[in-house]
């Protein structure tokens, strides 16, 4: 009888055996920035998921510049979160994952850039307005009540305009000229303009295996909602898509080449309202949990 398992030891094998596997696959840490007036709570469950399906994973939420202070320069706050990354990157032999939502992702990128000797594997963008944005939404009302949006130029492309976090993305597509003369953090970051450190910023965003672009119609903020996979608006308010970007096909920053590579991959998923995106588990599934390996 010997060889024979009860019934009640089966539950003690399981975990034993999801505690030997964790041991052995090592899931890779994964460190998720938070997105505007947001902050580490809002991102519980998304943890949960990861915990469940990758169990033993260390998931690192960084409380740094959050709700009010998310509204910071987006320079400044690259600099904070680049020095709270640093060690949890140092201290992985195998490389992180990064997990960025909103305005979060535009601050990815910036430490991607400033890091040439990062080590992120997956870089996961939730909802970012990686190209752009320019549409009404709950937060800029909140902010700017006094200006719509095709005004709202006159005030972001100022220098004290540029001392707010939106106004480091905002992209009037009717405003072209002043958008590229005033932008100190979007447009050298897409190498809309040149500057002394584009190769080095190029050469540190092709360090990552895998690139996930996630977004949908049903958003509600982000401004074209393609600004998710980035595409955005020419001077008609037309969505042009990614590859068709004047940046993409002059590979500016290296996404022709990832994208060439395969490793680029987009998660389109309709019904997904912005604030939900990282407590959907469909989205986690079909989006996200492939790539935390």
């Amino acid at each position: 009888m010997g060889g024979l398992m009860t019934d009640g030891c089966r539950p003690c094998v399981v975990v034993w055996a999801v505690f030997l596997l964790s041991s052995v696959m090592g899931y890779r840490p994964v460190i998720v920035v938070h997105g505007i007036l947001d902050g580490p709570r809002q991102f519980d469950i998304l943890a949960k998921f990861i915990n469940q399906s990758h169990p033993g994973t260390k998931v690192t939420t960084l409380a740094l510049y959050d709700y009010i202070s998310s509204m910071k320069p987006l320079w400044q706050q690259v600099d904070g979160f680049r020095e709270a990354v640093r060690p949890i990157m140092e201290s992985a032999d195998d490389g992180v994952h990064l997990i960025c939502f909103s305005q979060g992702g535009l601050i990815c990128r910036g430490l991607l850039a400033t890091l040439p000797t990062h080590n992120v594997h997956s870089l996961i963008l939730l909802s970012s307005p990686l190209a752009g944005q320019y549409g009404d939404s709950s937060y800029l009302k909140y902010f700017f009540p006094k200006f719509i949006k095709s005004r709202l130029y006159n005030f972001c492309y100022t220098t004290y305009g540029q001392r707010i976090s939106i106004c480091n993305y905002w992209n009037d597509p009717h405003q072209r000229e002043r958008y590229l003369k005033s932008s100190i953090y979007l447009a050298p970051l897409n190498g809309e303009i040149e500057h002394a450190n584009s190769t080095a910023w190029r050469d540190s965003f092709l360090r990552i295996q895998k690139l996930v672009l996630i977004g949908g119609q049903d958003d509600g903020v982000i401004t074209p909602w393609e600004s998710s996979i980035f595409g955005f608006y020419d001077s008609n308010e037309t969505v042009v898509e990614m590859e068709k970007q004047d940046w993409y096909l002059r590979d500016a920053f290296g996404l022709k080449t990832l994208n060439s590579e395969g490793a680029v991959v987009k998660c389109v998923v309709p019904g997904v309202h912005h604030t939900s995106w990282h407590s959907n588990l469909t989205v986690y599934k079909n989006c996200i949990d492939k790539w935390l390996t």
